[in-house]
């Protein structure tokens, strides 16, 4: 009896010693990675540091721009190409459905820290934002081609390839929703009752839409000397502003105060290009003439920067994806022998300067501190633990479910950490972007990426550890 006793306890002492030694490699695989590209961002911190100033703002500026345009770009057509086949796009279909779930239960969280934060009035809808979207970009590779980038990592040897095009793939969905429902939901608020008119009072609507443009709450944002953490993902931003980017278009078109008193459709821009002068119309040209709902929402479609979406990343994307689903053309660009195979080396070469360049241009936005916010430290903290730290918990929840659905690639562990990724990253740098580009909550953005960035240091960390414990 004593021997079977000593038996089962040195059975129990070589079961935890195994999985102590198996949890100790799980921790050293996830932690090392992220110490990797960490470095890389405190070395951008120390170089833009105000106090020590050896790097330039506009060296990071201009930095920051070889990312958005040339190593992004080669990054992406690069890897995506050779990997993508008629066969993969098929089993990959659950990375954009993941990107656009990941975004829903984002907006449901920001709704909740909305109403039990209770934000300033004007930063309701932001407040919603800034929970539902992260950065599916350069964070996500930074972390896969870190942990790709030791030979005994425990994704195999296909671990660069795949995961890279894995993040590609799922930028498609993020670019198109930051460029439309985020684009609107981010328009400037309307604060000013004179904005209301009569309808009839159609001669004094040309001089409230001036006013709205020269508004002083508008006037101060649109002058805002724009941080570096705004343009990390979107340099040039000011050049892409219009006369409409700042004014309040979809208040102007829906907001109602009373059934008297309401804005005129007609200082509305018309997409076909004719104006519907009311009170000159007949009867007849009123019963064929379009519904007012309908015309209101063609103009929406019409003021969305849909031709924003075909940016230098957007473009490889596709590019990468058409090339690579004929074999005729994939062997052409993407085989070793092919004939354009000196291109592709040139691009490659380039595409290995994206993930540095990015982690040190986020290392500079960072060293410039926080701006100053009117969001309200509650909200702010809010925004954090539901993005940060909740949002992660409802992820590894969705893909257990989608595994258990069998609706992942089997056996691809890559594909599962991709995904998680996209629960787990800080709001999207794009939305500091898009919110310069409006000319809404620009200092509110930047001090909120800021803290978000600095805590997803701990939180990324913790989750990454989490995530590999889970896959393996």
């Amino acid at each position: 009896m004593n021997y079977s006793h000593k038996q089962r306890s040195i059975s129990m002492e070589n079961i935890l010693a195994s999985f102590q030694g198996t949890l100790k490699v799980e921790v050293l695989s996830a932690v090392v990675p992220l110490l990797m590209f960490l470095s890389m961002g405190l070395i951008g911190l120390v170089l833009a540091h105000p106090k020590y100033q050896l790097v330039p703002r506009a060296t990071f500026t201009f930095l920051s721009k070889l990312v958005f345009v040339v190593f992004l770009p080669c990054l992406i057509f690069t890897y995506l190409g050779p990997t993508i086949t008629l066969k993969n796009l098929l089993l990959w279909w659950f990375i954009p459905v993941n990107v656009v779930l990941s975004t829903a239960i984002g907006c449901v969280l920001g709704l909740l820290v909305a109403l039990i934060c209770r934000p300033p009035r004007d930063y309701f809808r932001f407040t919603i934002i800034m929970t539902a979207f992260g950065n599916t970009g350069n964070l996500p590779l930074a972390i896969v081609t870190s942990i790709c980038q030791s030979d005994d990592n425990p994704f195999g040897s296909d671990c660069y390839n795949y995961g890279v095009s894995y993040v590609s793939f799922s930028q498609w969905v993020s670019v198109i929703l930051v460029y439309t429902l985020v684009y609107h939901m981010m328009e400037p608020p309307l604060r000013d009752q004179s904005l209301l008119v009569e309808e009839e009072e159609e001669d004094d609507e040309d001089e409230i839409f001036e006013e709205i443009m020269s508004g002083p709450n508008y006037e101060d944002e649109n002058h805002l000397s724009r941080p570096l953490l705004v343009e990390a993902e979107w340099p040039g931003i000011e050049d892409k502003e219009t006369e409409h980017c700042k004014t309040p278009f979809i208040a102007r078109l829906f907001t109602t105060r009373s059934s008297s008193a309401r804005l005129s459709v007609s200082t509305i821009p018309d997409v076909i290009g004719s104006t519907e002068e009311e009170g000159t119309s007949n009867y007849s040209s009123k019963c064929l003439a379009e519904p007012r709902m309908v015309r209101k929402f063609r103009s929406v479609v019409g003021m969305t920067p849909i031709h924003y979406i075909l940016q230098p990343p957007t473009i490889a994307s596709l590019l990468a994806i058409i090339i690579g689903m004929v074999p005729t053309l994939k062997s052409i660009v993407y085989d070793d022998d092919a004939v354009l195979s000196f291109i592709t080396d040139s691009l490659e070469i380039l595409s290995e300067a994206m993930v540095p360049s990015a982690m040190l241009v986020l290392g500079g936005s960072l060293a410039q501190g926080p701006n100053e916010s009117n969001l309200g430290v509650r909200t702010t903290v809010g925004i954090i633990i539901a993005r940060l730290f909740i949002l992660p918990l409802i992820g590894i929840g969705v893909i257990h479910l989608a595994d258990e659905w069998n609706i992942l690639i089997a056996g691809d562990q890559m594909f599962r950490l991709v995904l998680l990724l996209q629960y787990t990253m800080p709001s999207a740098i794009l939305l500091g972007a898009i919110a310069s580009l409006r000319g809404y909550a620009v200092k509110e953005a930047s001090a909120l990426l800021f803290w978000q960035h600095v805590v997803a240091v701990l939180s990324i960390s913790f989750y990454i550890i989490v995530y590999f414990y889970i896959l393996f």
